[in-house]
C-alpha cells in the first residue's frame, strides 16, 4: 500500500510560499526527496502571481509573509475560483488564527514548529481528498472560468458566459489538446467535420468570437494564443 500511495503522488506539483529561506530549502529538498515537484515563492505578491497563473496540485501558504500575508493570499485565490488545495504555515498558534485561514478557504493547518512527517501526512491527505472530488473528465477549470463539456456550460465565477454551439465545441477541443498546436484544417476536420463546408476564415472568426467572451484583454489574450504560421493553442 505504501508503494503505492508513493506512486500515485509521483511529480504532482507543490507551490511553497514561504519567506524563511531556510525552510524553505529544508522543505524544499525533503518534497522532492519524496518525488514532488516544488516550486516556492518567498513573498505574497509573487506567491499569488504563481498560484493564479500555473498549475500546482497544492499550496503550502506561511502566514506572515512580506507584502500580502497568508490570509489576504488565500482569499484572493478563492475569490478567483482557484480550488488547489491549500495548507497555511504560522508561528502563531491561536484559534482565532486556525479559524480566519479556514474561513476564508485554507484546507488545513499546521503551526510551526512542526515535524516534517506531519506534513507529509497533511499532504497526502489533502492530495487524496483532490483526487476524489476532482471535476470529471468533461469539466475544466482555469481560472475564474469553468467549461462543462458535457453539459455545454461556460461560467465564470459562477455566472454563464453565452457561447454558440460551435464556439463551445471548439473551446472543448482546445482545451482538451491543451499546449498543442492545432492548426486551422485540423480544427475544421475535427469541430466542423469533414462534411461540412467552411474555410479556414470561419476558425479565425470564432476564435476571435471567443476570446472576446472569455479573455480578461481580447486583444493580448492570455489562454487562445496565436502560433503564426501554424495555428492555435490552448494555454489556460
Amino acid at each position: 500500500m505504501a508503494v503505492e500511495l508513493v506512486k500515485g503522488f509521483m511529480n504532482k506539483r507543490i507551490l511553497l510560499i514561504e519567506d524563511e529561506l531556510r525552510l524553505v530549502r529544508t522543505l524544499s529538498d525533503r518534497l522532492r526527496g519524496e518525488n514532488y515537484q516544488v516550486d516556492s515563492a518567498l513573498d505574497g505578491e509573487s506567491g499569488l502571481e504563481k498560484a493564479a497563473n500555473e498549475a500546482f496540485d497544492l499550496i503550502i501558504l506561511d502566514v506572515m509573509l512580506p507584502g500580502r500575508n497568508g490570509f489576504d493570499v488565500c482569499r484572493e485565490l478563492r475569490q478567483r475560483g482557484i480550488e488547489t488545495p491549500i495548507i497555511m504555515l504560522t508561528a502563531r498558534g491561536e484559534v482565532t488564527d486556525r479559524v480566519v485561514g479556514l474561513k476564508l478557504g485554507a484546507d488545513d493547518y499546521l503551526t510551526k514548529p512542526f515535524k516534517f512527517i506531519e506534513l507529509q501526512a497533511r499532504i497526502e491527505a489533502q492530495l487524496r481528498r483532490a483526487a476524489k472530488t476532482a471535476p470529471a473528465p468533461d469539466v475544466y477549470q482555469f481560472d475564474s472560468i469553468r467549461v462543462d463539456c458535457r453539459r455545454a456550460v461556460v461560467e465564470r465565477d459562477g455566472q454563464p458566459i453565452e457561447l454558440k454551439g460551435r464556439e463551445i465545441s471548439l473551446l472543448c477541443y482546445l482545451i482538451k489538446n491543451r499546449g498543442a498546436v492545432l492548426t486551422r484544417d485540423q480544427l475544421l476536420n475535427e469541430v466542423w467535420g469533414y462534411d461540412a463546408m467552411p474555410t479556414t476564415r470561419t476558425v479565425d472568426v470564432h476564435i476571435a468570437s471567443l476570446r472576446q467572451k472569455i479573455e480578461p484583454a481580447p486583444h493580448s489574450p492570455r489562454y487562445i494564443l496565436t502560433v503564426h504560421g501554424l495555428g492555435y493553442k490552448f494555454a489556460g
